[in-house]
């Protein structure tokens, strides 16, 4: 894929409360990969996506391309999004402000070309054309081969802070936020049926690698942890030899925790 095919949302969105299946994910941003920001953005303008490109993304089968094309988008007509904000950056709950809306507010279908064009709904451009310090940018190339929307909600979660290289979230929030809450109450089921699909997805298929863990409080799972960095630095990571491990050794730590200490340090 060129270039060009990038992903902008603000962090708002990002962090927004929906679901999508992965079909309407990938239909949803092959169209916000076609949205100028170089130029004034109205809710007038139509973004085309082809049955193929979803097809080359894995989004389909080859035989049954454009009418899954189809049901997605019809699925997408019907979707909402629920974004929380606290204007001017103030914090406090009396100061959170949310807004619900739909994706898009229309939907063409061309089966003789197998394409559909979509018109995004206008209050959804300011979060994917009004862009200032707060956004998540990354390639539709990172996210095209995942089979799993969870696996594309935690990559745009990690990416947003790429810089840190580690992301603590709330189990609660990312229920809420996923729209989980009546799915998967006990934290095995979570990570058996979201978490460990998402984790291989994002190792598989994009260009981040990523570990992860848990904390408790008192007795109970709270929190996920996560660690992340970018495939390529990893590769260049060198690991701590043997003497190197038994010079760093602590008073009482075994092998395998000096080596893995060691280990994480150099990932920084």
């Amino acid at each position: 894929m060129s270039e060009k095919n990038l992903i902008y949302k603000s962090n708002a969105l990002v962090q927004a409360a929906y679901s999508l299946s992965l079909s309407e994910q990938k239909l949803l941003l092959s169209a916000i990969t076609q949205v100028r920001r170089d130029s004034e953005i109205t809710d007038n303008v139509l973004y085309e996506v082809a049955a193929n490109t979803l097809s080359d993304m894995d989004g389909f089968s080859a035989s049954n391309e454009y009418k899954m094309l189809r049901e997605a988008a019809k699925r997408l007509y019907d979707r909402s999004i629920t974004v929380t904000e606290r204007p001017n950056g103030e914090s406090g709950s009396l100061k959170t402000e949310e807004k619900q809306f739909r994706w898009v507010q229309e939907i063409h279908y061309f089966k003789d070309q197998g394409i559909v064009r979509i018109r995004f709904s206008k209050p959804i451009l300011p979060y994917l054309t009004e862009l200032t310090g707060a956004f998540t940018k990354y390639k539709l190339q990172h996210i095209a081969s995942m089979r799993s929307s969870y696996g594309i909600r935690l990559y745009e979660l990690l990416v947003q802070w790429r810089t840190s290289g580690e992301r603590e979230i709330e189990i609660d929030w990312l229920r809420r936020q996923w729209e989980l809450t009546k799915k998967y109450s006990s934290i095995r089921d979570l990570k058996k049926r979201v978490i460990d699909p998402a984790i291989a997805d994002v190792n598989e298929h994009s260009d981040l690698w990523v570990k992860w863990g848990q904390r408790k409080t008192g007795r109970r799972v709270t929190h996920l942890q996560f660690r992340f960095g970018l495939k390529e630095d990893k590769k260049t990571v060198k690991r701590p030899t043997k003497a190197q491990i038994e010079k760093a050794a602590r008073p009482g730590e075994t092998y395998e925790q000096v080596k893995d200490r060691l280990s994480r340090s150099s990932d920084g």
